[in-house]
């Protein structure tokens, strides 16, 4: 590392033309810079520079010696260069994880805008109902649901989404419009959480609340199956009123008990634990919280 040192101390003579310009430029004093030189000259036993009151001259080994230490200095900086990039600007590939659930427009519209604007980012999309591992799999970020478990990684709030009951009217047809939270148990349920009962809690125009246990007929690890199930008129699901906003404007769901609220999805950009997060992943998140939001 020495060397390494007083390579660049020689390739910055060289550059700036005496040892005292050298010195302001390393911010040393010249006799440190002088120091650094000769000691070089001592460890390879070759003269690198010829020394007069006036100029400095560069001998044929040091004129040699001077490409290498000027390519590894060019090379330093490049480096350099390129972290600030990765600070600065967002370049390089983005690795981000979600739910099938935002397999559409949603994240689309979050990024593409920031694609466009940063023609050296790239991005590569990993689509799992259910959790990976962030760290083994080189994840820049993902979006989750509620909260982390999993102390190396780092939560930032994104949004909260609303939650709407709704049906399919062919269902409604056949099975009757809920009129309470009560008469749900009444009703075919589609759940996301397979393996057991549902639990829904209510808060309705009042203040009052109603908690309900709901055997799901149809369970899904994957929301975008579970609400086909909704949509052919199979059952009643709670879904993120963002995902089902389309279908509800067009009538193909209709939303029930609207009096009545759930408790909102908290959406999450997470990332892993570390003490400074690249521009990619930085301009990303504000890119889903402005969409998200929306």
């Amino acid at each position: 590392m020495d060397d390494l040192k007083r390579m660049a101390v020689f390739a910055t003579v060289v550059d700036k033309g005496s040892m005292n310009a050298a010195a302001r430029e390393l911010s040393m004093t010249p006799s440190a810079v002088s120091q650094h030189v000769r000691k070089l000259e001592a460890v390879h036993g070759v003269v690198l520079l010829h020394r007069t009151t006036r100029k400095l001259t560069l001998t044929e080994a040091g004129r040699l010696f001077y490409q290498g230490c000027a390519d590894m200095l060019a090379a330093a900086r490049l480096a350099e260069q390129r972290l600030a990039e990765l600070r600065d600007a967002p370049v390089g590939e983005l690795r981000l994880a979600a739910t099938t659930g935002f397999a559409g427009p949603l994240l689309t519209d979050a990024l593409a805008p920031l694609l466009a604007a940063h023609p050296k980012l790239t991005l590569r999309l990993f689509f799992h109902d259910e959790t990976i591992d962030m760290v083994e799999n080189r994840i820049d970020l993902a979006i989750r649901v509620g909260q982390l478990a999993d102390s190396r990684l780092v939560a930032r709030h994104l949004a909260d989404w609303d939650c709407v009951l709704c049906a399919a009217p062919a269902y409604l047809a056949r099975h009757g419009t809920p009129a309470h939270p009560r008469e749900l148990a009444q009703h075919q349920w589609i759940a996301l959480e397979a393996g057991r009962a549902n639990w829904a809690t209510l808060e309705g125009p009042h203040g009052e609340t109603e908690t309900l246990r709901l055997e799901p007929r149809i369970v899904s690890n994957n929301i975008v199956a579970a609400r086909e199930f909704v949509y052919a008129g199979l059952g009643v699901a709670i879904q993120p009123e963002p995902e089902v906003r389309g279908a509800l404007e067009a009538g193909r769901l209709l939303r029930l008990l609207p009096d009545w609220r759930f408790a909102p999805l908290g959406l999450y950009a997470v990332t892993p634990r570390r003490d400074a997060q690249p521009a990619k992943v930085r301009y990303a998140i504000d890119a889903l919280r402005e969409r998200l939001r929306a």
